[in-house]
Parts: structure tokens; C-alpha cells; sequence
């Protein structure tokens, strides 16, 4: 039996905990609007954008330097991809972009000592070691994040719905663009000192996706999604907690929570076919 509630009274496991959940109001917000304006391909780009920064501020001042490097690279990124975007609109060579960067912070990161283990911690994350600092960092980054997304929220929705319509009524699209990834920015590097540059788009894209097929509406969809991210953290967190002390199974605390979100997504997407049968039935 799975414990539910003991382990988190360990101080790191609360850390981690709170940290995700932090994460989750993000993932109700900023990823609805990812979900409904289908930036996803933007995001993840975002994320193989983040990595040199986070390299090259480790490099200039170690760990200190991971959330600063990867803030400064995510919102020069952010503004660069949004004006490729909208002025080439060729996909190609926004993926050219990404992999160029993505690839600096590899060549960067292999000329420090011990590269391997420094690799893996960048990619994959260090949610159990997640300092009171880092948290709170993480949850200021999370705010702006929010408050970003909230203060357009009107205008993301429209220009999602009626890209069009929402250029005719006047709307600077480019600053609306450019408002929407950087929001996404602050997000990913909120979540990449925890849970890493590669599982940031499980955080982030999972919940939203997920609330979108068990809602018709925008308000419930952001609480459904911000639910489905808490739950998914919390039963993830305690299902490598009870994988690795109970089973001596060493199962990485990121990608089991990330995993646990694709198990509520694969549910949800069993639970949409059943309602659709109901509602064609009725």
C-alpha cells in the first residue's frame, strides 16, 4: 500500500511537494493558454532554449547562477522565437534555432569535469534537493508567470478562437506573441531547476490537455487542469517514495511524477469516450 501522507513529513519531501504544487497554478493557467492557442511546439522549444543559460550560469557562479542564466536565455529566447514566428512562419527555421542553442549548451557543458553528472542534473532535474531559496524563487517566477497570463487573458483567448478577428479589432498580435511565450519562459524556468529542462512540457502540457477533454468550457478547464497537475504530483511524488524505500527500486522523482500525469491523461481520455457515449445515448 502506497503511503500517502507520512512521507511528505520530511522536510525535503515537503519541499518537493510544494514546489510542484507552486508548478500546478501555472499549469492551470499558462498551460490552458498554451492548450488553446497550441504553442506546445513553441514550448518545447523553450525548453531546449533555457539549457545553455542554465549551463553558462552555472559555469559563472554554480548553482546560484542556474535560475538567473536560464531566466535571461528563456526571455531573450521568448521574444526571438515569437518575431521568427510571426515574421518567417516557417517552422524549419525556428527548429534550426533550437537546436543550434540546444546544442551550444552541450558543447558548453562537455568541457566542465564531471560533465556527465552535471548533464544529467540539468536535464532531468534535482526535485528532492530543491532548496527553501530555489522554492521561493520558483514561486515568484510562477507569480509573474500567472500575472502575465491573467492581465492578457481576454486577448489570448480571443486571438486563440479568431486570429483573424483579433488583428482586425486592433490587437498588437506581436506583443500578445511575444506576452504569451514569455510567459511560458518563466514557467519553464520555474520548473527546471526541479524537474528539469525535459520534463518541464509534462508539467505543463499534461494538465491542460487532460482538463480539455473532460470540460466545454474555459474556467472550468483552468481548475480541472491546476487539480489534474496537484494530484499527479502528489500521487507521483509518493509512488517513488514508496518505489524507492519499500521496493529499493531507484525511480527518479521527476519522471515518476511525469508519468503519473500521462496515467490521469490516458484516464481522462478513457473518461472523455465514456461521457461522449452517455451524452450520444441520451
Amino acid at each position: 500500500m502506497i503511503d500517502l501522507v507520512n512521507p511528505f513529513a520530511l522536510p525535503f519531501m515537503a519541499r518537493a511537494l510544494v514546489t510542484l504544487l507552486v508548478l500546478a497554478v501555472a499549469a492551470g493557467t499558462v498551460g490552458v493558454i498554451v492548450n488553446l492557442r497550441r504553442l506546445e511546439f513553441m514550448s518545447d522549444g523553450l525548453t531546449h532554449a533555457v539549457f545553455p543559460g542554465l549551463v553558462i550560469g552555472f559555469i559563472a557562479a554554480g548553482s546560484p547562477g542556474l535560475l538567473p542564466g536560464a531566466l535571461v536565455a528563456a526571455l531573450i529566447s521568448a521574444v526571438l522565437l515569437s518575431l521568427l514566428s510571426r515574421r518567417s512562419g516557417d517552422q524549419n527555421v525556428i527548429a534550426i534555432v533550437l537546436t543550434s542553442l540546444f546544442s551550444l549548451g552541450i558543447v558548453v557543458v562537455s568541457t566542465m569535469d564531471g560533465y556527465s553528472g552535471q548533464l544529467t542534473e540539468m536535464l532531468f532535474g534535482r526535485l528532492l534537493s530543491v532548496t527553501d531559496a530555489q522554492a521561493v524563487i520558483t514561486a515568484v517566477l510562477v507569480a509573474a508567470a500567472v500575472l502575465l497570463v491573467a492581465l492578457t487573458w481576454r486577448k489570448q483567448v480571443f486571438r486563440a478562437f479568431d486570429r483573424s478577428g483579433s488583428a482586425a479589432a486592433g490587437i498588437r498580435t506581436t506583443w500578445l506573441d511575444i506576452a504569451a511565450n514569455g510567459a511560458v519562459a518563466m514557467f519553464v524556468v520555474a520548473a527546471a531547476a526541479a524537474v528539469g529542462t525535459l520534463l518541464v512540457l509534462a508539467v505543463l502540457i499534461v494538465p491542460a490537455a487532460s482538463a480539455r477533454l473532460l470540460t466545454r468550457t474555459i474556467a472550468p478547464a483552468v481548475v480541472v487542469a491546476t487539480v489534474i497537475a496537484a494530484l499527479g504530483s502528489w500521487l507521483g511524488l509518493s509512488l517513488s517514495w514508496h518505489l524507492s524505500i519499500e521496493l529499493d527500486v531507484q525511480a527518479a522523482p521527476g519522471a515518476t511524477v511525469a508519468l503519473t500525469l500521462v496515467a490521469l491523461y490516458a484516464l481522462a481520455v478513457v473518461a472523455s469516450l465514456l461521457l461522449s457515449k452517455i451524452r450520444r445515448v441520451r
